[in-house]
């Protein structure tokens, strides 16, 4: 239970990194519709992925990964990084499936989609990226 609370603080800072860089970007970097909405939300979700991915290596799951090194970290912040386009996926797909079935506000379909997606997210950490038995090897 206690992974699973350090889980949803880390991913409430990735949600605020995730809304300081798309501001910034669409602010101060970009100024087209492009770049707004489409490049700015990918640079932010890369730099939110980051962070939780920091946040899970170096404190949630560190007592898990026994061999720390540059290329244990970079293979598994790429299968992280694939699991969080996973897990947005899921979001977007429960997002729509709610509207449709409710007809509820961006908002509430956001939210509802967030508790589903963020225990695909927390399932596929637990599991894939940092479970005791992960896919993950490196060869010493």
């Amino acid at each position: 239970m206690l992974r699973y609370i350090e889980f949803v603080v880390s991913r409430l800072f990735g949600t605020g990194v995730d809304t300081l860089v798309l501001w910034l970007c669409s602010t101060y970097v970009f100024d087209t519709y492009w770049g707004d909405y489409v490049v700015s939300p990918i640079i932010s979700f890369e730099f939110a992925v980051m962070s939780n991915f920091l946040c899970s290596y170096c404190w949630i799951w560190k007592s898990r990964i026994d061999n720390r090194c540059a290329a244990d970290f970079w293979r598994r912040f790429a299968v992280f990084n694939v699991s969080s386009a996973l897990g947005f996926l899921v979001k977007m797909l429960f997002l729509l499936l709610f509207e449709k079935i409710f007809g509820w506000s961006v908002v509430w379909c956001n939210l509802a989609a967030l508790l589903i997606s963020g225990l695909f997210n927390y399932f596929m950490a637990e599991a894939v990226v940092f479970g005791k038995k992960a896919i993950i090897k490196v060869r010493k």
